[in-house]
């Protein structure tokens, strides 16, 4: 049987202030020294401070327990979110993870964070099927002094979780066009196109509204766009539709690796292989394509697959009251925003470890 040691955690949850303050006092309780034996102990004290901050966060400490819940795995990018926070269930021996079935029901998935409540574990760890929806819920979880990471999705309110760890939509689609203009080398005529994935999605609208700011510092446009529902049928029906109704294309961006498997059956059905093709998410696949530069696949975006293991990690942290090493700053930080990288040939063996599987 493991004691829970949860007392000074709800105290530092619910009352920072307290905390600061007393770090405070103690701080100002070792400057008393005399200024000599500051002098005579700064730089071993300098070198003890950083050989500790190096690599002691990953040192194990008290068992934390942490819930975690996502949508079902009906997606390369949504299944390997679930396995990487699987993964450190190995890597971190104090690590207690709860994990609950992936599921799209949103009921169901309420039902889950109510439980992870009522088993009061330390922190939750949610990938929202609706973030609107689990908005309440975190509520709850953060009243009752359970902090929650709040993963991809956002929730309605900010003070629903106490960090947020989000991809970059709309900086995928900055990046798709910042490629694209590079290629075009200042040819303003050239033709570009882009086969979304869900129109309704806010995401979707970011990454289309990201690659039409950054086609229009080079002089393009988005001359041809239809959507897609992330899958690989619907990549294949309307990257079918679209190479029919456009004769000739210069460019084109898919949103997503996963209907990206579609898109590049079409292309291959209809024998076209004159422009170049950039992909969105970054799977494995489509980066094994990249490498062997056979096709038009030229380049992907990367949309982290890391989110849900990066929340995890983060709520660890935050229980054992431990703040990031690189950061200059003692909390975790409120909001972290992963990048979004072009992948190409010259760099793809630098992603391709890390990249989910369609």
């Amino acid at each position: 049987m493991r004691l829970r040691t949860t007392s000074r955690r709800q105290q530092s949850r619910r009352y920072p202030g307290l905390v600061v303050g007393a770090v405070a006092v103690l701080a100002l309780t070792a400057c008393t020294g005399s200024a000599e034996d500051a002098s005579n102990d700064e730089d071993s004290s300098s070198d003890a401070a950083r050989a500790a901050a190096a690599g002691s966060n990953d040192e194990e400490g008290d068992t934390v327990t942490i819930g975690f819940s996502a949508p079902a795995a009906d997606h390369g990018w949504m299944a390997a979110i679930t396995n990487n926070v699987r993964d450190l269930a190995e890597e971190y021996p104090d690590l207690d993870l709860q994990i609950a079935e992936g599921t799209n029901d949103v009921n169901l998935q309420i039902s889950q964070v109510e439980t992870f409540i009522n088993d009061g574990v330390d922190a939750i760890v949610l990938l929202p099927f609706d973030g609107a929806a689990m908005t309440p819920v975190a509520m709850q979880a953060m009243e009752a002094g359970i902090p929650v990471i709040n993963v991809d999705r956002e929730f309605d309110d900010p003070n629903a979780a106490r960090v947020t760890v989000l991809g970059d939509n709309y900086g995928m689609g900055v990046s798709a066009g910042q490629y694209v203009c590079e290629q075009a080398g200042g040819n303003e005529d050239a033709i570009v196109a882009e086969i979304a994935g869900i129109d309704s999605l806010p995401l979707t609208q970011d990454r289309s509204q990201g690659f039409e700011d950054a086609l229009s510092e080079c002089g393009l446009d988005v001359d041809a766009r239809q959507a897609a529902e992330f899958t690989v049928e619907s990549g294949e029906e309307v990257a079918s539709n679209l190479l029919q109704a456009e004769p000739k294309i210069d460019f084109l961006w898919n949103h997503d690796d996963d209907q990206g498997v579609g898109v590049l059956a079409a292309i291959e059905n209809a024998g076209r292989d004159e422009f170049v093709m950039v992909g969105g998410a970054g799977s494995a696949n489509a980066m094994r394509s990249i490498q062997e530069d056979s096709g038009v696949l030229k380049a992907t975006v990367i949309y982290p697959s890391t989110q849900g293991a990066d929340g995890v990690k983060l709520a660890r942290l935050l229980v054992q009251e431990k703040a990031m090493g690189d950061l200059v700053e003692v909390e975790v930080p409120r909001m972290v925003q992963l990048y979004a990288p072009v992948v190409t040939s010259e760099n793809v063996d630098q992603f391709i470890d890390s990249a989910f599987e369609s």
